[in-house]
């Protein structure tokens, strides 16, 4: 009997857990209420627009969908609620991430105030102008993963520390020289 209950807590657990996933309940427990990732340019998606350091969401004006940068997921809304997932609904196959506009905002849950986001930036519809991260030629873009330069980003590192050409021994080398300069004079 014992091993019998343990078997239905179980099974009522996954069955809650799962409905939790699929009813986009995840993100609120994960990263609305408990946490946030970092939003930093290591974090931001490829296909994201470049000259921000720190990025919580993005709003895409054309299909009216969200992104949540720290948790990777789009957020949208089916069905009389909002779905967040990793990837969009079939029904934005061929839309275009590199090529389209995102508005970048910072605050909590934009889409709580869906209306609000949708008539002040429905004029960025159909707006193709941003230069995604994935084309930057910026250095700062390299320590994102998925940047096409990061591989030779962390070569070039890795060379630069084993040269001894990272900030700190450069700080410390000269910490240690103005150092024995000031002992010099002193005698």
């Amino acid at each position: 009997m014992k091993a019998l209950m343990n078997v239905v807590i179980a099974v009522v657990l996954c069955v809650s857990i799962t409905l939790l996933m699929g009813c986009g309940l995840t993100y609120m427990l994960v990263g609305g209420a408990i946490g946030k990732g970092s939003g930093g340019v290591d974090s931001q998606p490829i296909w994201g627009p470049t000259g921000y350091d720190h990025v919580e969401y993005y709003y895409l004006p054309d299909i009216e969908v969200y992104y949540n940068v720290p948790l990777h997921r789009f957020i949208y809304f089916e069905r009389g609620q909002w779905i967040t997932r990793s990837s969009l609904p079939s029904r934005y196959r061929g839309y275009d991430l590199y090529n389209s506009y995102k508005v970048v905002v910072n605050k909590r849950e934009p889409y709580r105030n869906h209306q609000t986001y949708k008539e002040k930036y429905s004029s960025y519809r159909d707006r193709h102008d941003q230069h995604p991260i994935r084309y930057s030629r910026d250095s700062k873009y390299f320590v994102n993963k998925n940047h096409p330069e990061h591989k030779n980003w962390v070569k070039q590192q890795k060379q630069d520390k084993g040269k001894g050409n990272d900030q700190n021994t450069n700080r410390d080398k000269n910490t240690k020289q103005d150092n024995s300069e000031k002992k010099k004079d002193k005698k």
